[in-house]
C-alpha cells in the first residue's frame, strides 16, 4: 500500500507535459488506447471527474492572428503579411491588415508559427500564436 502512495504522490507531482509523455509510454508498453471513460449517472460521478485532470496532448497546430496593426506601419505590415501567406493580392492583404483581428495562418506547425509571428512583429503588428 505505502508503494502504491508513493506512486500516486510522484504522478500528482508530474507537468502537463511530463503526464501526457507518461501516457503516451504506458500506451506503447501495454499495447493498449487510451479513450475517455464516461462516468455512469448516479452517486460519485462529480467526485469522480473533479479528481481525475485530464491529460492535455501536446498542441501541434496552430493559429497566428493578427490582432493589431499602427496606422503608420500599415504598409510594412502589408508586406509582411504577403510574405508569410503566400499567394495572397495586395487588396487581399490590405483588407487582413485593415480587418483585425484576423487569422493570417491556421493550423500551422510551431516553427512555421512562430517564423510568421516574428516576420509581423518586426514588421510593426501585435500578433498572436493560438
Amino acid at each position: 500500500m505505502a508503494d502504491i502512495q508513493a506512486l500516486v504522490e510522484q504522478i500528482s507531482g508530474l507537468t502537463v507535459l511530463q503526464a501526457a509523455e507518461l501516457k503516451k509510454a504506458l500506451q506503447e508498453k501495454l499495447g493498449v488506447t487510451a479513450i475517455a471513460a464516461m462516468p455512469m449517472a448516479g452517486a460519485g460521478a462529480s467526485a469522480a471527474g473533479a479528481a481525475a485532470a485530464p491529460v492535455a496532448e501536446a498542441k501541434t497546430a496552430f493559429d497566428v492572428i493578427l490582432a493589431a496593426v499602427h496606422t503608420d506601419k500599415k504598409i510594412a505590415v502589408i508586406k509582411a503579411v504577403r510574405e508569410v501567406k503566400a499567394g495572397l493580392g495586395l487588396a487581399e492583404a490590405k483588407a487582413l491588415v485593415e480587418g483585425a483581428p484576423k487569422p493570417v495562418l491556421e493550423g500551422a506547425n510551431k516553427a512555421d508559427a512562430d517564423a510568421a509571428k516574428k516576420k509581423l512583429e518586426e514588421a510593426g503588428a501585435k500578433v498572436e500564436v493560438k
